[in-house]
C-alpha cells in the first residue's frame, strides 16, 4: 500500500491523464483527498481487535505488548462490557501499566517543556519527572503550574542525591533505565529547592524550568514558554495593541529604530499583556558563573524572600527588572511581585479565562493558577496528546470534535491526563 501523506502524482501522468479521460476538472482536484479518505476507511475495516489491541499498545507503551496483553486487550475491544469507545479506552488503559508508558512516553511527551529548543531527547529532569509523576498519580493536571510538589527517586535506588546545583540525580535515574512507574515518589518542593512553600509555581519553579527560563534575560522567558508549552499559544498570537501600555518596563523603547510608530503597532501588542504578568517572577532568579560556566550547568534557582533586599533594586526586586531602564525612563519600574492578566479584556478573552478567579494576584503560584484554570489551557493539553498518540495533527471536523470531546471529558474526570491518552488511543486505533 503507498504511502497517502507522500504520495502526489505527477501531471502528466496524474491530472492530465485522468482530464483526457473525461474525468471532471473539481473530481481530478478531489482525487487525493479521495484516496486518503478509501485508504482511511479500508484501514478501519481491515484493523481487527488484535490489529488494533496491538497499534494501541505501540502507541501508547512505545513497545510492543506480551502475548497475555494483546490477548486481553483484543478481549476487552471484542467483547467489554460497554460501548465500542468505551471498551477500546479500558484497553488503552491496560497498555498505560506498562513501564515505559512513563518511562518513555511520558518523558518524551513532556521533555520538549522543559528547554528553549523543544528537545524531546534532552534529559529526564525534575520538570519532566514531575509531569510523569502527576499523571502517574492522577493527580489534577492544572496544578503543574502552581502546587508545592516536585517527584524525586526513593532513597534506595542507587542514583545520586537530588541536588540543586546538578542534575545528576534525574540522569542516573534515566541511564539506569529505573521504573519510573514503581520508583518516583511524590514530595514538597519547597524541602527540595529551599524556597518557601508560597513561592513554589509546579513545574514553573523546578530547578530545570529556571535554568531554561530564568538564566540571564528579564524572565520574560518563562511567561512565553509557558504559554506556549501550556496554552499552545506564542506571544504572536495573542498580541493585542488595543491593551493599556502602562506596565511595560523601562528597557523597552517606545522607539524602536527611532520609529514610535513600531512600538505602537507592533512592541505593544505583546509588551502590554506580557509585562504585567512576567511581574509574578520579579522576586525568582538563576544564579550560574557566566564566565565559566556560560550554559548554568552548575546553577540555581533563587528566590529573594521577604527579609532579603537586591543591591541593585532597594527591594526583593531582581537585578534584572532593572536592566537598560535608559532605553525608556518614563517607562514601568517594578517594585513587586503583583501581576494582572489585561489578557481577560479585548481578543484574548478566546483564551477562555475563568470567571470565578479574580484576574490578579501576587506571585507565581497565582498566576500559574490562572493560566491553568483557562479554557486554552484544556484544550492544549488535549491537543497534545492527540498528537502523541495519534501521530498527526488533528486536521479534520471529526478529529476537531474529538478535541472537544476530549477537552470536556479532560474536565469532568477532574484533569487527569490518562483520560485524554485513553480516548485519543481509542479514536485512533484504526488508523
Amino acid at each position: 500500500m503507498f504511502d497517502v501523506v507522500r504520495y502526489r502524482p505527477k501531471r502528466s501522468q496524474g491530472d492530465s491523464g485522468l482530464k483526457k479521460l473525461g474525468w471532471p476538472k473539481q473530481l481530478v482536484k478531489l482525487l487525493p483527498g479521495l484516496i486518503f479518505l478509501l485508504h482511511f476507511c479500508c484501514s478501519m475495516v481491515q484493523a481487527g481487535p488484535r490489529e488494533q489491541a496491538k497499534r494501541m499498545h505501540d502507541r501508547i507503551a512505545g513497545v510492543p505488548p506480551s502475548a497475555e496483553v494483546l490477548d486481553e486487550m483484543a478481549r476487552l475491544i471484542e467483547f467489554g462490557v460497554g460501548s465500542e469507545t468505551e471498551n477500546a479506552q479500558l484497553a488503552a488503559e491496560l497498555a498505560m501499566q506498562h513501564p515505559d508508558f512513563y518511562r518513555t512516553t511520558l518523558k518524551n511527551f513532556s521533555t520538549p517543556w522543559t528547554n528553549r529548543d523543544a528537545d524531546p531527547f534532552a534529559a529526564l529532569n525534575d520538570y519532566s519527572a514531575t509531569v510523569i509523576g502527576v499523571v502517574r498519580d492522577d493527580v489534577d493536571f492544572r496544578q503543574i503550574l502552581s502546587a508545592n510538589i516536585i517527584y524525586v527517586a526513593a532513597t534506595n535506588t542507587g542514583v545520586a542525591a537530588y541536588s540543586t546545583l546538578n542534575n545528576q540525580h534525574y540522569e542516573d535515574l534515566e541511564s539506569q533505565g529505573v521504573d519510573l512507574a514503581v520508583e518516583l515518589q511524590r514530595q514538597q518542593q519547597s524541602s527540595f529547592l529551599d524556597i518557601p512553600a508560597a513561592a513554589t509555581a509546579g513545574v514553573m519553579t523546578t530547578r530545570a524550568a529556571a535554568k531554561a527560563f530564568f538564566i540571564a534575560g528579564t524572565n520574560r522567558a518563562m511567561f512565553r514558554f509557558t504559554l506556549v508549552n501550556h496554552l499552545c499559544v506564542d506571544l504572536e498570537q495573542v498580541s493585542d495593541i488595543s491593551r493599556a501600555p502602562d506596565r511595560i518596563r523601562q528597557d523597552v523603547t517606545r522607539s524602536p529604530g527611532g520609529d514610535s510608530r513600531l512600538f505602537r503597532n507592533n512592541c505593544i501588542g505583546c509588551h502590554s499583556g506580557m509585562d504585567p504578568m512576567a511581574q509574578a517572577f520579579a522576586y525568582y532568579n538563576y544564579e550560574y558563573d557566566a564566565d565559566n560556566d556560560p550554559a548554568g550547568e552548575a546553577g540555581q534557582l533563587t528566590y529573594n524572600s521577604a527579609s532579603e533586599t537586591d543591591s541593585a533594586t532597594g527591594s526583593r526586586v531582581v537585578a534584572k527588572y532593572h536592566i537598560n531602564a535608559t532605553n525608556f525612563p518614563f517607562g514601568f519600574v517594578t517594585d513587586n511581585d503583583r501581576w494582572d492578566n489585561y489578557w481577560r479584556a479585548g481578543s484574548n478573552q478566546f483564551l477562555a479565562w475563568d470567571q470565578s478567579l479574580p484576574g490578579t494576584g501576587a506571585g507565581a503560584k497565582s498566576m500559574g493558577e490562572e493560566l491553568a484554570s483557562s479554557g486554552a489551557f484544556s484544550s492544549c493539553q488535549v491537543t497534545k496528546v492527540f498528537k502523541q498518540v495519534c501521530l498527526r495533527e488533528p486536521t479534520s471536523v471529526a478529529d476537531q470534535t474529538q478535541i472537544d470531546v476530549m477537552a470536556n471529558a479532560f474536565s469532568a474526570s477532574g484533569f487527569l491526563l490518562k483520560q485524554p491518552f485513553a480516548a485519543a488511543a481509542s479514536y485512533c486505533r484504526g488508523e
